[in-house]
């Protein structure tokens, strides 16, 4: 179903659109939480540990393609606000290609480094081929996470969010399934996983480019589409690859976390798998709620209506106030059931930690809920450099505080869990800072298209 988001309420038009992003990532997370249980009740600790530290390095790679396709889906929102449907297929057909080769040849090149990789973040060596063999597995699947991004991030800037819900969910059981089956019955550890993983991701993807193609008819390229417009491909250029620094920033950021981490040892590693699981999904609706606000944004500045823009802030600062204070008391009350979810009661150690970074973390939800706005907000007016410089702040602060802190004896672990807030603070502060200008010099009033 293709929503105009140019009309109706603006509340009720970004909570519809963002509910079936919200549950189809709620699926995506629940396989990878499945993951995790079942390596960390089935294989042990030790494979817990080792997908949990790949994890970071799979996400970074991943969000670099995730990246690009969500950069090239600002354009495919604007030409769709502003109906020029030639130029729309004429993005379509660039950014499809150019970002398909793109990840052929990144897939290629991590195989063939993923070692190298793993003793850069410090991975021990009781983790070590365990982690080589899941990160190879999911680099050489690659090709499927650029496709089904590639094919969810265009139905979602024309407004389609339910599709790829639909397949998600389709990925979700496939790779649940294949989880249990490979690891409990054929015994393949944490290989298992990992190609279970890289097999739902294929049907998902192949799936959804044909829904795509099939039956949505104002994006089926047709012969004059296919030609290379200079003017186009700078557009779709810029927008992925500030985009995809942005993504990987955040990423590479967590990377750097994670190797902070690791010097902990395998305990330590487990709590923060186990406990970033839980984070993930309690900020998960506010990071889709971001996400739906940039394709908001976007659409109705192709459409010229700037008032929705700014409709659209308040609207947004008032949802995420509300769902955040809610997520930060229930997260704050269950840390403990919900880290016994991932290891056995008997790993007392692990609960304890994972319960203590989740009681720090919880209570500043609503600041990385700000965030994500200001990265939806500036993503759609075609600042995509100010989003960019709101993840350094963040991932900056975070990577340094984590640093400085953790290695003061009487703090430890601790101080990783606390640069988290003190990052998202003072990114939200200076995002605070450069909307009011933004708005104050009427930038999105001004600017009839985006920048090239």
């Amino acid at each position: 179903m293709i929503t105009d988001m140019t009309r109706g309420n603006p509340t009720k038009t970004l909570i519809a659109f963002t509910f079936p992003m919200l549950i189809g990532n709620l699926f995506q997370q629940l396989y990878n939480i499945v993951d995790s249980v079942v390596v960390g009740r089935y294989v042990g600790k030790n494979a817990l540990a080792a997908v949990g530290s790949s994890f970071m390095l799979m996400n970074f790679f991943s969000f670099v393609i995730i990246g690009l396709c969500m950069g090239a889906a600002v354009v495919y929102s604007y030409y769709f606000g502003e109906r020029n449907y030639s130029n729309l297929r004429k993005t379509i057909f660039i950014s499809f290609s150019s970002i398909g080769i793109f990840t052929i040849v990144l897939s290629i090149i991590l195989v063939f480094t993923t070692k190298g990789m793993l003793n850069l973040i410090n991975t021990p060596e009781e983790i070590f081929l365990d982690s080589q063999k899941y990160l190879q597995t999911i680099f050489a699947g690659l090709i499927f996470v650029y496709l089904y991004n590639a094919c969810s991030a265009l139905l979602r800037s024309i407004g389609d969010s339910k599709t790829p819900l639909y397949f998600l969910i389709l990925a979700a059981i496939i790779n649940i399934v294949l989880d249990l089956l490979f690891v409990i019955v054929y015994d393949m550890g944490v290989f298992g996983v990992a190609f279970a993983t890289v097999i739902a991701q294929g049907v998902s993807s192949i799936l959804c480019l044909i829904y795509g193609l099939w039956k949505i008819e104002f994006i089926r390229l047709k012969k004059e589409d296919l030609v290379f417009d200079k003017g186009i491909f700078a557009m779709v250029s810029k927008f992925s690859f500030l985009t995809s620094i942005q993504q990987s920033i955040m990423t590479f950021g967590m990377v750097c976390v994670q190797g902070i981490v690791n010097t902990f040892g395998s305990d330590t590693i487990a709590a923060f798998t186990a406990a970033g699981k839980v984070d993930s999904i309690a900020y998960l609706p506010v990071q889709d709620f971001g996400n739906a606000f940039g394709t908001y944004v976007a659409q109705n500045k192709g459409a010229k209506k700037n008032d929705r823009i700014i409709q659209g802030v308040k609207s947004a600062i008032k949802t995420i106030i509300i769902f955040c204070l809610i997520m930060s008391i229930i997260i704050y009350m269950s840390s403990s059931s919900l880290m016994r979810i991932f290891v056995e009661a008997s790993e007392v150690n692990v609960i304890k930690l994972g319960v203590e970074y989740l009681s720090i973390i919880s209570v500043f939800y609503v600041l990385i809920g700000f965030l994500f706005m200001f990265y939806g907000f500036f993503r759609g007016i075609g600042e995509l450099n100010i989003s960019l410089i709101l993840t350094i702040i963040s991932l900056g602060t975070r990577v340094l505080m984590a640093y400085i802190l953790s290695s003061i004896p009487s703090i430890a672990q601790r101080g990783i869990w606390w640069s988290v807030p003190i990052g998202w603070a003072l990114a939200d502060g200076i995002g605070f800072i450069l909307y009011r200008r933004t708005k104050h010099k009427k930038l999105l009033i001004e600017e009839d298209s985006p920048k090239c």
